[in-house]
């Protein structure tokens, strides 16, 4: 290999051989969203970079993502492309996206040579896969199966047509959902504005036109609605196909255009006649009220655009194929008849007329379509890039950027707001004790990284809350909404309101705020008792524990003594060979216990503390780690002793309070499997959970509420949002503090 290629593929790990931008496919928009979401998440552990296919009369200036290019009608170029590969001690995988026009040769047989050569694991993924091919075809896609390590195709209808058409093992065939942007549910009004279509009930089509569009049916279908609806506008938006250019210049477009003057639709229909980036795609859709697929090709096995409007939470329309019969079914979406105007007016009106059941289809192909977004599917790629060949672990500690948007969205001037409807804050929900302490956390652990003015208005807001809510018992109250009435709250809440304001008396830069902290917390330290539960017990022991490192008060220091002291009474009172636990059950916040006592131990050296610590924390992580991958116990039955475990909903608040722990617990015993274990826990926001998706939302810097069994759900409350910022935060700062090997 020469010095150029050496320098080309030092980092290179994973080639995707396919088409790319500045080319005008969807192929080509589709990998490059594929490669840039790959770099995202692993990137430099793990490079992605593309091989594009070029045709001999273009010439692109292609982005550095494109390390090499070749002429897809240049069968030389296969082979030659394949032994450079081969030479490549960097290069460990390669992935061919794979639709039958971007190749050269009858149905792309150019590629056969090219897997002949090959040396390393090839993955395909097809992006059509058709019914009762003919031989010719049938052959080159079963090579292409039988030479590649992996198929994926993205429907599960598509397997069966791999198996039982084509004779392709249903073992080697994999579902990776199409991609789409990460894209907050929006109402349309903003977009309308910003495109000038005020007033208008607008319907869409998008993408690259050619006859198979069948555009001309929609067109057709409204005068039936524009009766109805006069303000109805149908954009359709894309430039001809570039090979339909070449071949027949601009006669489709001219017809639908004379099919419009015919229909006297001149005021109900517009093409923009254009090549849409991304941003503009996502514009479009965020004003649009009814999207339209209109493609005539019954055996389509996936949709970009489709999938594109489900991600944005849009009411889709489609004619019936592969593809739209499988994503749009159980309510996410109407089929029309192929070829009917009148089933198409039928199925819009049915929408437009219709307010409940809009909402209800566009809430569930949106949370339907999350597993679609990109850093999902990237997550998909790498486990199966890793089931072929080890690249890295799918654990990264390559963390999203902090961000206090969501945060700040859900603080008013009164507090932070409970819940979210998706990530809406509703203020209807109220106020809590909880929320806003470990508001005051997150503000307070942010300030200290970041000495941040932003941080300290919000200290000052949630300090303001909990002094608001504290009666002159030292007692703290939620509040309602509606008249602002004060609500008794729970042991938990207090022992949580002890813990921020002990940890920001310990942790703040600002007397003002140390100061008012202090002062509630003193009004509240009469309250503290050996008889609250254990999980209360551990939430305050971490709040003294802070108060004492600031004051160095003996009393303090005497007061968590005796609360770890009943502490350890609750665990030998309860634990036995098969159940070292405090409790004779787990519910939520478990590793707070052991989390206590290893604070306790690094103030008064007591060994057992530490050993019970870290006897119990071991007993709770061999309880919810699989395989390296965190399941915390479920909120539908908890566990209790001698019961079954319940697995499901699974909190934000599990995941983040057994980072916290493991944090701690390395912090003070600088044991490395503790640090590993955090970040493993961590990872359960970024899809390393069992649906393999993404909790945490790196668009809005929310965090969703919860993980069911087949499900995300999909609103951001503050307690979801706060519990994955203290956890985020903690791991950036001991990253500062201590030295991580």
């Amino acid at each position: 290999m020469d010095e150029k290629e050496m320098q080309v593929f030092k980092d290179s790990k994973i080639c995707f051989l396919s088409n790319f931008p500045p080319k005008e496919c969807g192929i080509a928009t589709f990998t490059q969203d594929l490669v840039n979401a790959m770099n995202k998440r692993f990137n430099p552990k793990v490079k992605s970079r593309v091989i594009a296919l070029n045709d001999e009369s273009s010439i692109y200036n292609y982005d550095s993502h494109v390390i090499f290019e070749m002429d897809k009608d240049y069968l030389e170029d296969y082979i030659n492309m394949a032994k450079r590969i081969n030479r490549s001690d960097k290069i460990k995988i390669v992935c061919i996206q794979h639709e039958f026009g971007i190749f050269g040769g009858e149905y792309g047989s150019y590629i056969i040579p090219f897997l002949e050569t090959i040396e390393k694991p090839v993955v395909v993924t097809f992006h059509s896969v058709l019914p009762q091919p003919d031989n010719l075809r049938k052959n080159v896609v079963k090579f292409i199966c039988d030479k590649c390590a992996a198929t994926i195709v993205m429907a599960e209808s598509a397997i069966d047509i791999l198996h039982d058409d084509y004779g392709v093992p249903k073992n080697k065939i994999h579902v990776i959902r199409h991609g789409i942007p990460d894209t907050p549910l929006k109402d349309t009004g903003p977009y309308k504005k910003k495109l000038r279509l005020e007033n208008k009930i607008v319907l869409s089509t998008f993408g690259l036109l050619s006859r198979g569009k069948g555009i001309e049916y929609m067109i057709k279908a409204l005068p039936y609605l524009v009766k109805k609806y006069p303000n109805l506008l149908y954009i359709v938006i894309g430039e001809t196909h570039p090979v339909v250019r070449k071949r027949e210049g601009e006669e489709y477009r001219n017809y639908l255009t004379n099919l419009v003057k015919k229909l006297d639709l001149q005021n109900n229909v517009k093409f923009y006649n254009k090549y849409l980036d991304l941003s503009e795609i996502i514009e479009y859709l965020l004003a649009t009220d009814v999207y339209i697929m209109t493609n005539l090709e019954r055996n389509q096995i996936v949709s970009g655009t489709l999938s594109y409007a489900m991600g944005c939470g849009k009411a889709v329309v489609s004619t019936p194929n592969l593809y739209a019969q499988e994503v749009l079914n159980n309510g996410r979406g109407m089929i029309a008849k192929l070829q009917s105007p009148k089933s198409y007016a039928d199925c819009v009106d049915k929408i437009l007329s219709n307010p409940e059941l809009k909402r209800n289809i566009e809430q569930s192909a949106y949370a339907y379509a999350r597993s679609m977004i990109w850093s999902n599917v990237a997550s998909g790629y790498l486990h199966l890039f890793n089931k072929v060949v080890k690249l890295r672990e799918e654990t990264t500690e390559k963390y999203p950027k902090i961000k206090l948007n969501h945060l700040k969205n859900l603080t008013d001037n009164i507090g932070c707001i409970q819940f979210s409807k998706l990530s809406v804050p509703d203020p209807s929900s109220g106020y809590t004790v909880d929320d806003n302490a470990r508001a005051l956390i997150v503000s307070t652990i942010h300030d200290r990284l970041y000495n941040s003015e932003i941080s300290k208005e919000l200290s000052k807001t949630y300090l303001n809350f909990l002094e608001r809510v504290q009666n002159e018992e030292g007692r703290f109250n939620d509040i309602e909404y509606e008249n602002k009435n004060l609500v008794e709250t729970s042991s938990d809440a207090i022992g949580r309101a002890l813990w921020a304001l002990g940890h920001l008396t310990n942790n703040s830069s600002s007397p003002e705020l140390i100061s008012q902290a202090k002062k509630i917390f003193d009004k509240s330290y009469q309250l503290i008792e050996t008889g609250s539960s254990p999980r209360t017990k551990a939430f305050t022991i971490i709040g003294l524990y802070h108060y004492y490192k600031k004051y160095n008060d003996e009393k303090i220091l005497n007061k968590i003594k005796e609360l770890v002291d009943s502490l350890i009474e609750s665990y030998k009172k309860e634990a036995t060979e098969e159940w070292n636990w405090f409790e004779s059950y787990l519910t939520y916040s478990n590793s707070k216990m052991p989390e206590a006592l290893f604070l306790a131990y690094n103030l008064t050296k007591n060994p057992e503390y530490l050993e019970i610590a870290e006897k119990s924390l071991k007993f709770l992580t061999n309880l919810v780690f699989f395989k390296d991958e965190l399941s915390p116990i479920g909120q539908n039955g908890w566990y209790n002793r001698n019961g079954v475990r319940s697995f499901f909903d699974q909190q934000p608040i599990d995941a983040s309070s057994m980072v916290q722990t493991y944090l701690t617990a390395y912090a003070i015993t600088r044991k490395k499997s503790y640090y590993h274990n955090a970040v493993l826990a961590f990872n359960w926001f970024l899809g390393k959970n069992h649906l393999k998706q993404m909790i945490y939302n790196d668009v809005t810097g929310g965090c969703h509420d919860g993980l069911s069994k087949s499900s995300i759900n999909l609103n951001q409350g503050a307690e979801s949002t706060i519990e994955y910022l203290i956890s985020r935060l903690m791991l950036e700062e001991i990253k500062k503090r201590l030295p991580i090997v």
